[in-house]
């Protein structure tokens, strides 16, 4: 359906059509009613809000700039009148300079572009029967008492059209449309609206004006206050009970009224709270699996014999351990990872293996169930057949059509803002640009990384000297912990900071990109932010898994960094307990930081707002004011709180082999997040424009790319980075003979079978150390499981035949690991549908009372109408043929 509107446009920036032709707001008064949300007659709905500043008030600019523009402003409003909205101003109580302009969209405007925009609304009442669940009488006692919000009633809905208007299930023309209906299809008129025309390129759009300072805000009603009932009786205070009984902290335990908030809020905002609860709920099972393998592992711990025989004093004690850096660094007991040993069991047990293979599995029940729980909101939100089709291409995107092309499918010119050379030469741009940062941050890992080998020096030189007498901080304050603690708060500052950066660099690539609607835009920029953030915030994880220790040779001939620096190496039980200090420090940071920064930044905002307008509690203030000094929610609305679960999601999911209580975090935190993004909602930004969505885009591909990269990554840290492969090699097939000494399966000898033996005059004198040896010992033992022949042996210091049982021990595990966890993901995917029985049965139920009740009324008109005809055309042939009357 496409609209032709009589609009008045400025030619140029320099002429303006007489002013008689121009429409303006009609002026008024506050009439003392601070929670009215009507014009002042009382009747007419406010529907949205501009404000902007009194160019005759204005000092910051040119009187010739003022001048252009009010006349910008003037010909917006004229417009804007033109397509049928009415407007009515009204002068801030606080700030003379400021300007109120309220808009009301009449029943007929609401009706045409309700088509317009394809909004399906209520036909009839659902009259299938709902069956309960056997769980309704225990979800109950979480639910909000539905005497203070009441369950919505269901409907079979629709797309509007007016020929059908009597078909549709309209009680009151009033509250047909209910607010966040009217301000979408408002905003939608204020999206398109033009002001004024340069070089034969139309400008249009409340989004420009507001760029330009033109307006300095635009933005629907809150309903009411959130610390008390609108003193308007016809006001049902939505924002007041949504605060009450949802954003409040004593609600943390209870489910959330989700039907309330799509209501209040739109179908955007409502599908973000339906995933994170629903995200939430299922972590409750993650998180009672994760801890009960920590407790597992910290009941086990000391039953574990390897760490048993680090902390003897026969065993551990009379093991000496090589240097583990060139010449600083000094000989070394075994005895002192004791501490770290015994901290690796709780990590490093059984219980890991089986909570990788739970992880895996269920982060497919996970997506599996949301895409159902997501299916039933499709269609109980009417977003069933939402298509991107439908959407409508961003003002911004119009505005840059400046070229003429030939449109392939209806052969006629149309206008596009870029040539194809043009679009490659921007696509190549935003590549590089991308690429770019990526290598800026592998090149903030580089340094990182230069750091933990250039401090280790230091710390191996200096720790022991400062603290030497006291033995209780040495045993848990080694230099591999030092080294590895700073080198985290180190990363996680550095993260934080480039990402801060980057979110400014994305959207500015995303801008110069034009993508043609807003669902392409989020689209492009989400797959930005998301490729930065994963190298961003998983590259250190990455290195210190599959990378730190892997890679440095042998005391005689270690690996160096640049000619420079000498590879590090991981503890003698392995990197598993430094990525776990890692994930707590960026798992506990991250969401530390983000609370804090979520509530501190708007609050304190808000605050300053508060006391700038010291006669606020002299005057009594309108509800659109008061609006006007919350914070404005921003151009990508939710997008970064997405983001931030979604990382989390990696986190959780990515490492949880050698994190087993991130999932706890991980709740701990979301059951936060939940009233904090509420709190912050309803009391310190302004109302959301509402906005339809059918799921959360490009979100769901990612977590399903993260789900299945999880399965590969657990089974490698299993493998590679924790100490448990080894010791099972060891356990069944070098503990006994041929290759053991002992006469049945055992992990006793293992420390020393493991550790191989060097020669210390087979130090190169680049790497000897300063220290003295102490003892009559010749040899040492390397800091790190290498599993070599020792020296005097024909092949000494080559990997021995228990090296490659592991190597290959290790390879078949993942091959085991991953098919099994892939096999159990397809049969889960396969059987459960995406789509339950219930929401088909609904959906198919809509589209027959779709058909019978729009469609075969039209027939039923039709043919009431040929009968008519048809009759007539009887009539007319018998007065033809009948004899005439003599």
């Amino acid at each position: 359906l496409v609209l032709e509107l009589n609009q008045v446009i400025i030619p140029t920036y320099g002429t303006l059509p007489d002013q008689q032709n121009l429409h303006t707001p009609e002026w008024v008064d506050f009439d003392d009613k601070p929670d009215s949300l009507f014009f002042k007659d009382g009747q007419r709905r406010i529907d949205f809000v501009l404000v902007y500043e009194d160019e005759s008030k204005k000092m910051t600019h040119k009187r010739s700039d003022r001048k252009k523009q009010k006349r910008k402003r003037q010909v917006y409003e004229s417009n804007l009148i033109n397509n049928g909205l009415q407007l009515e101003a009204t002068r801030s109580v606080l700030d003379e300079k400021l300007i109120f302009v309220k808009v009301h969209a009449p029943w007929e405007v609401l009706c045409t572009y309700a088509e317009v925009m394809h909004i399906k609304l209520p036909l009839q009442h659902n009259d299938l029967k709902t069956r309960h669940s056997a769980f309704n009488w225990f979800s109950r006692l979480f639910r909000v008492d539905e005497n203070i919000i009441k369950p919505e009633q269901e409907f079979f809905t629709a797309p509007f059209q007016k020929e059908h208007l009597s078909n549709f299930y309209i009680q009151d023309k009033d509250t047909f449309f209910n607010p966040a209906t009217r301000s979408r299809i408002v905003h939608f008129i204020l999206s398109r609206v033009e002001y004024a025309t340069k070089n034969n390129v139309k400008k249009f759009g409340i989004s420009k004006l507001l760029d330009t300072g033109i307006y300095k805000a635009a933005f629907p009603l809150h309903d009411s206050s959130f610390r008390h009932q609108s003193t308007d009786p016809n006001c049902p205070s939505e924002r007041y009970l949504l605060y009450r009984e949802w954003a409040h902290p004593k609600n943390i335990f209870k489910l959330q009224p989700l039907d309330f908030i799509r209501k209040y809020y739109g179908e955007k905002i409502g599908i973000y709270f339906a995933w994170l609860g629903f995200y939430t709920n299922m972590l409750t099972v993650a998180a009672v699996v994760g801890v009960g393998c920590f407790l597992y592992g910290c009941l086990t711990k000391d039953n574990c014999t390897w760490s048993q025989e680090v902390c003897d004093p026969n065993i551990g004690g009379n093991i000496i351990m090589c240097p583990q850096c060139d010449k600083v660094c000094t000989y070394w007991n075994l005895t002192i990872t004791c501490e770290s040993s015994k901290k690796l069991c709780m990590f490093d047990s059984f219980g890991t293996l089986v909570f990788a293979v739970f992880m895996g599995i269920w982060v497919t029940f996970f997506l599996e169930f949301w895409k159902r729980r997501q299916a039933e909101l499709e269609y109980e939100w009417d977003t069933v057949e939402y298509l991107e089709q439908e959407e409508q291409v961003r003002p911004e995107y119009e505005a840059r059509c400046t070229h003429v092309v030939m449109n392939e499918i209806t052969q006629q010119e149309e206008h596009v803002p870029y040539t194809a050379c043009g679009k490659c030469v921007r696509m190549t741009f935003c590549t590089s640009a991308i690429f770019f940062w990526i290598l800026l941050i592998i090149a903030s890992v580089v340094g990182i990384i230069v750091y933990r080998l250039s401090v280790f020096l230091v710390f191996s030189a200096k720790l022991s000297e400062h603290i030497s007498g006291t033995e209780a901080i040495r045993k848990y304050l080694t230099p591999q912990t030092a080294t590895s603690v700073t080198a985290s708060l180190i990363s996680f500052v550095v993260i934080m900071i480039l990402n801060i950066i980057y979110e400014k660099v994305a959207i500015l690539i995303t801008d110069f990109e034009l993508p043609r609607t807003q669902t392409d835009y989020e689209n492009s920029l989400t797959t930005k932010m998301f490729l930065f953030q994963f190298v961003n915030y998983y590259s250190s994880c990455f290195y210190i898994a599959f990378f730190k220790g892997k890679f440095v040779g042998h005391p005689g001939n270690p690996v160096y960094w640049l000619g420079k620096y000498r590879n590090e190496e991981c503890d003698p039980g392995g990197c598993l307990l430094e990525l776990t200090t890692q994930l707590a420090i960026i798992v506990g940071g991250k969401a530390i930081w983000n609370n804090i920064q979520e509530v501190l930044l708007p609050l304190v905002k808000n605050l300053i707002g508060r006391y700038s307008a010291a006669a606020r509690s002299e005057k009594v203030v309108p509800r659109w004011e008061h609006d006007y000094h919350l914070q404005p929610i921003g151009k990508l609305g939710l997008f970064y709180e997405y983001l931030e679960m979604v990382i989390q999601f990696g986190f959780v999911t990515l490492f949880v082999a050698s994190f087993p209580l991130a999932p706890l975090l991980a709740l701990i935190n979301n059951m936060l997040e939940i009233r904090l993004d509420a709190w912050k909602l309803t009391t310190q930004f302004r109302r959301m424009v509402p906005q339809k969505a059918q799921d959360i885009g490009a979100w769901q591909p990612i977590l399903q790319g993260i789900a299945i990269l999880a399965v590969v990554t657990n089974a490698m840290i299993i493998a590679f980075t924790s100490d448990m492969i080894p010791r099972l090699v060891y356990y069944w097939s070098f503990s006994v003979p041929p290759y053991g000494s002992h006469s049945s399966h055992t992990m006793k000898g293992y420390i020393n079978s493991t550790l191989s033996v060097f020669n210390i005059s087979d130090f190169k004198n680049a790497s000897k150390p300063f220290s003295p040896w102490f003892g009559n010992q010749t040899t040492c033992r390397q800091a790190y499981r290498d599993l070599r022949y020792p020296p005097g042996h024909q092949h000494q210091y080559e990997h021995n035949i228990y090296y490659w049982h592991v190597i290959a021990a290790k390879l078949a595990f993942i091959i085991v690991m991953e098919h099994v966890i892939y096999f159990v993901k397809f049969i889960i995917s396969y059987i459960i549908p995406d789509v339950s029985e219930k929401t088909k049965s609904k959906v198919k139920r809509e589209k027959y009372l779709t058909q019978k009740l729009l469609h075969e009324n039209d027939l039923k008109g039709v043919k009431k109408t040929m009968g008519k005809i048809a009759d007539k055309i009887i009539k007319g042939a018998d007065s033809t043929f009948r004899p005439k009357d003599e």
